[in-house]
């Protein structure tokens, strides 16, 4: 399931956007936006894993709609 959400962007973003379409690095603005944000949220559970590896979970956010999000996502194929 997706849900179409409405976002602004600086023109700038946009010509980036548009420009990786049109070379054909991206299948459209909408993948490159969501494969932006897969990597932000990877980085915030891996943040998150750091702090409570090393006991320092004062900066830590409750994150478990992240955690969630993530054990859902399909492990790679090893073929």
């Amino acid at each position: 399931m997706t849900t179409q959400i409405t976002v602004r962007l600086d023109d700038g973003l946009v010509e980036a956007l548009d420009s990786l379409v049109a070379a054909g690095r991206a299948r459209s603005r909408a993948s490159v936006v969501e494969d932006a944000l897969e990597r932000h949220l990877r980085r915030e559970l891996a943040a998150r894993d750091v702090a409570l590896l090393t006991g320092d979970a004062s900066g830590a956010h409750d994150l478990d709609a992240l955690a969630s999000w993530a054990g859902r996502q399909p492990l790679p194929s090893i073929d």
